[in-house]
């Protein structure tokens, strides 16, 4: 009846006899039959594969598939199709953890590349083998600065940083007993004078800025960098990481950490998740950093091969001796965004930056030129900008989702941030611009 149960009656009985009870009601024997539930179970009748697939294609019929123009930390970027079927093979797809090297060798290679990737794309020393999601990364990259710190516990953090990652971020500090002081913005950006006033108080092990930033801007960190290792600060600098294909990278700003989510290259949107998180650091402080590392060496035999390195797995269970409570990471999402960069090469990843910022400016200058828009802030930015409305900001959004469109993240009673990724088209841009020129007011 149960073709798919592995275990046999006789199987079973053996087991029953080992914890020492006659049959399976025997294994709940602890449970008041008080609280027992005696009733049938309200569960639908079996059903065939052909009549499953109908069934969720029924469920997914009820959504409503849009043109995305928004962004605020998810972007709809293209997946070529490779990657899903390569991510499916045997030697790539597995949920145990890789600590036997002997039996993990395709797991532990596509790790060691895609550290090798981030490193290069941040153009930092070293990366870990992957975080949860960008958000996570930017709290462990906090609880490095201060461990890192002899003295200090007080982490300052740009309030032109997502507020989903400083909601995360101030969960984790609050329960390391870290301090964290926002650092005022002006016209969209840090307002580095007041970064400066923070750090000559004393006592801070960190500073963490975000590139671009929560609005879409791309700021100067010029001199950042001299600023807070003045003070025996870390610079943390959290960016997205495509735009790292076309952007100065924290190695060259400076930075200590380099930490961001990789959703950007090539994962789906999914509803929000899962997606991958990149933390890469300068090689002193690389036996700080949280997570797993894997390293290249060569066997008996002199043949390259691929093992955990620099910590035992000990660390990871051991809590008082981690350097983290992470004890996991997102592998196959790891795995996703390594085929990914392989698949498109650096030129391919370039392009994609490049069309996502070209088509955003393209939309920007659009929307401004229709008379109802003005840019929010005079600032320079990559593919997610924004601009405030003279009309009814809901009325208009409300249209766009009409029409197939999601247009945009609300930021602000007038005003709207607009993604552009190079999925995007010049006809859906122009048919956006146009249902703005409406009446909506």
């Amino acid at each position: 009846m149960y073709k798919y149960f592995p275990h046999t009656q006789e199987d079973i009985d053996t087991m029953l006899e080992k914890v020492g009870v006659d049959d399976l009601d025997g294994l709940y024997s602890e449970i008041p039959e008080g609280i027992r539930f005696k009733g049938a179970y309200d569960l639908p009748s079996a059903k065939s594969e052909l009549e499953i697939r109908q069934t969720f294609e029924r469920l997914c019929s009820k959504n409503s598939l849009l043109t995305v123009f928004a962004g605020a930390g998810v972007y709809d970027h293209y997946t070529p199709s490779v990657v899903p079927s390569i991510v499916g093979r045997s030697e790539f797809l597995t949920s145990y953890t890789p600590y036997q090297a002997e039996i993990s060798q395709g797991t532990l290679h596509y790790i060691f590349e895609y550290q090798s990737m981030m490193a290069e794309l941040t153009g930092m020393d070293i990366s870990n083998a992957s975080m949860y999601d960008g958000s996570t990364a930017t709290a462990e990259a906090v609880l490095m600065a201060a461990a890192n710190a002899k003295k200090a516990n007080r982490v300052l953090v740009s309030s032109t940083v997502d507020e989903k990652i400083l909601q995360v971020v101030r969960t984790y500090a609050h329960f390391h007993g870290v301090d964290l002081s926002l650092i005022p913005s002006k016209d969209g950006v840090t307002d580095s004078s007041e970064m400066e006033r923070l750090l000559s108080e004393g006592g801070v092990a960190g500073v963490v800025v975000q590139q671009p930033n929560r609005y879409g801007i791309v700021e100067d960190f010029s001199g950042y960098a001299e600023k807070v290792h003045a003070q025996k600060a870390l610079l943390i600098i959290n960016s997205v990481a495509l735009d790292l294909a076309l952007l100065k990278t924290p190695g060259e700003w400076g930075a200590d950490i380099a930490v961001g989510d990789g959703q950007s290259l090539g994962i789906p949107m999914s509803f929000g998740g899962p997606y991958v998180g990149y933390l890469c650091c300068n090689e002193k402080l690389m036996r700080k950093m949280p997570g797993r590392i894997v390293g290249m060496t060569k066997d008996n035999r002199g043949q390259r091969v691929f093992v955990l390195t620099l910590q035992a797995r000990e660390q990871h269970i051991r809590r008082q001796k981690a350097t983290s409570n992470i004890c996991s990471n997102q592998s196959l999402m790891a795995l996703w965004t390594t085929i990914y960069c392989a698949v498109m090469g650096k030129e391919g990843v370039k392009e994609a930056a490049q069309r996502s910022f070209e088509g955003a400016h393209y939309l920007c200058d659009q929307l401004i030129a229709t008379g109802h828009f003005k840019k929010t802030f005079d600032q320079e930015f990559f593919n997610e900008f924004c601009v405030d409305y003279d009309g009814d900001v809901d009325l208009l959004q409300q249209r766009m989702i009409a029409n197939g469109i999601l247009g945009g993240v609300k930021v602000g009673e007038h005003t709207i941030m607009f993604a552009v990724t190079e999925k995007r088209t010049k006809e859906e841009i122009n048919k956006l611009v146009e249902l703005t020129k409406e009446e909506t007011r």
